[in-house]
């Protein structure tokens, strides 16, 4: 309500600057564009309607400057960026990015960042996000929990909703332990995955991937089947990051040069992922934990505002007013 408030003031934008005045670059992260609902995404909120993700194009281009990463990467330092620059990423491969998001940003003259897994390129095999969700749907989480006591170690967990199993049981396992869940679900799901990835069509095929630098997006690394990765080893560094890079620079044709973390934690980000990112040719590495990047922000640890704002002020309020909020917070906390 305070925020809506400060939205109809005709200061707003001054007004927010009272809460932190270092705040440079905005970036926004989008997932799926779709106008109905889909098994696939249920409990995960990553979902905005086309009349919606237009409507907020329009509000983004009306009080913001729409930058490219060229942009962020020339002019790190904050003073070479318009005011209020903002750069609009998208996550997943989607294929509904391609069939609505670049139109409208083409439509509406603004670039973007496409962050892709290429292991789900061509509809071979469903993301296990979306694999999940599509069970838990069908089956319940009687399911999903058979699933997860197949995994040594877990014979005895008991989770209640989606939320944990993204929450809680995904970020602490392994790659290894996620994949023997992942095929105990199949298993005890009786779905043909390969069938139902290619019926869904839920992710880009590879010529829609080349498609889209005509629209002015360029593409970027997600990790190859969308992992957390605070507990990868090196070996999965080159599995998971390397060849990712790999398969989407021959794919597209050109030089992947941007790194986005799954489910957008820092604790993800370990040293030593970050290192590696910045030793295979990564120049920039984005979060998602809606934080306001300082002026003289880290190309290695840029946030995004995750969102599906449905009005104008609550936008405002997510891009304006909590990542100052927070970023206050986070350094209270770290004095």
């Amino acid at each position: 309500m305070a925020a809506d408030a400060v939205w109809r003031m005709p200061a707003s934008f001054r007004i927010a600057r009272i809460l932190g005045d270092s705040y440079s670059l905005r970036c926004l992260v989008f997932h799926d564009i779709s106008a109905t609902r889909s098994p696939f995404m249920n409990g995960i909120s990553v979902s905005i309607t086309p009349k919606k993700f237009e409507a907020a194009l329009r509000f983004l281009t009306a009080y913001y400057a729409p930058v490219h990463l060229q942009d962020v990467l020339t002019n790190c330092d904050g003073r070479g960026l318009p005011p209020r620059a903002m750069l609009i990423t998208f996550d997943d491969a989607y294929a509904s990015v391609a069939q609505w998001a670049a139109p409208l940003c083409q439509q509406f003259g603004v670039p973007a960042l496409f962050f892709v897994n290429a292991a789900f390129l061509d509809n071979q095999r469903l993301a296990p996000d979306n694999l999940v969700c599509y069970v838990a749907t069908l089956l319940g989480m009687e399911t999903i929990n058979a699933a997860v006591r197949a995994v040594p170690g877990y014979e005895t967990l008991e989770l209640c909703s989606l939320a944990e199993v993204f929450g809680a049981f995904f970020p602490a396992i392994s790659l290894d332990e996620r994949e023997l869940f992942l095929d105990a679900l199949r298993q005890f799901s009786g779905i043909n995955e390969t069938r139902v990835a290619n019926e869904a069509q839920l992710y880009l095929t590879s010529r829609q991937l080349r498609d889209l630098s005509s629209f002015d997006f360029e593409i970027g690394n997600h990790t190859y089947t969308h992992t957390h990765c605070r507990s990868l080893s090196q070996q999965d560094f080159v599995s998971e990051v390397d060849r990712n890079k790999t398969e989407l620079e021959a794919v597209s044709g050109t030089k992947i040069r941007s790194f986005s973390q799954p489910y957008g934690s820092s604790k993800d980000l370990t040293p030593e992922l970050k290192e590696h990112l910045e030793r295979s040719g990564h120049k920039a590495v984005f979060l998602s934990e809606s934080v306001a990047n300082p002026r003289r922000p880290d190309l290695l640890h840029l946030d995004r505002i995750s969102t599906c704002a449905e009005t104008d002020a609550a936008l405002f309020s997510e891009i304006e007013i909590l990542p100052r909020l927070r970023a206050t917070r986070n350094r209270l906390l770290t004095t």
